[in-house]
């Protein structure tokens, strides 16, 4: 005898406890899976856009530095922000990151006295010493930007890293959007690509939660 609709439907309805576990363990990992490949598709769609709109001020988020000396990843960053600053797009270079333990430099004066050489004034090469993650970072600089009344600002860091960037600047009130570098380490073969993707992921994720900055934003020489 055939089982009808209304059959099947009671004993769907009815099945045991750990049926029910199991059914919603699996909704729970299918809507990880999905919410993941939304911030990936995410990443990506931001990590290929360029907005080099007019502003006060381009942000450089800080990289590694080896006793004064930019890292690969950061020299690329300002590189980058160099030919933005030197086409018009803004006045003035901020530079933004702390120390690691025994450093005798921070980030931010690195990138200051790589831009000055380079014939940036010293007036428009705007160090910010503090900050050892993303989230710290943009807070020491909109602190800054408050008090000279800047509101604009074009950020200046990786593919992969630009869409947290970007989210962590708008919600500290900088009108922000993002350039990323199109050279550089973190812009070399597909494993690279995948590797960022995958960390700033969860990381933006992990921001939109909780506000907070997460261990793989803050590990030393992160982007």
């Amino acid at each position: 005898m055939a089982i009808t609709l209304r059959q099947r439907t009671a004993r769907w309805l009815h099945a045991r406890w750990w049926v029910w576990l199991l059914r919603v363990v699996m909704v729970l990992a299918l809507a990880g899976v999905m919410i993941s490949f939304v911030t990936m598709i995410q990443i990506w769609v931001v990590g290929r856009s360029d907005d080099q709109r007019r502003s006060d001020v381009l942000i450089v988020l800080g990289a590694s530095q080896f006793n004064g000396r930019p890292s690969a990843v950061f020299a690329a960053r300002l590189d980058h922000a160099l030919a933005l600053y030197r086409a018009g797009v803004a006045p003035r270079i901020v530079t933004v990151g702390g120390s690691q333990a025994g450093d005798l430099y921070t980030e931010a004066q690195a990138a200051a006295s790589y831009l000055t050489s380079r014939g940036v004034p010293v007036a428009a090469a705007v160090g910010v010493s503090e900050g050892r993650d993303t989230l710290g970072s943009l807070r020491a600089v909109a602190k800054i930007m408050l008090v000279n009344r800047w509101r604009s600002a074009v950020i200046v860091t990786d593919p992969w890293h630009s869409l947290r960037s970007r989210t962590i600047a708008r919600d500290l009130d900088i009108d922000a959007v993002t350039s990323p570098v199109k050279t550089g380490p973190a812009t070399r073969g597909l494993a690279t690509t995948l590797r960022y993707i995958a960390r700033e992921g969860a990381a933006y994720r992990f921001y939109q939660l909780f506000h907070r900055a997460t261990p793989v934003g803050a590990a030393p020489g992160a982007i």
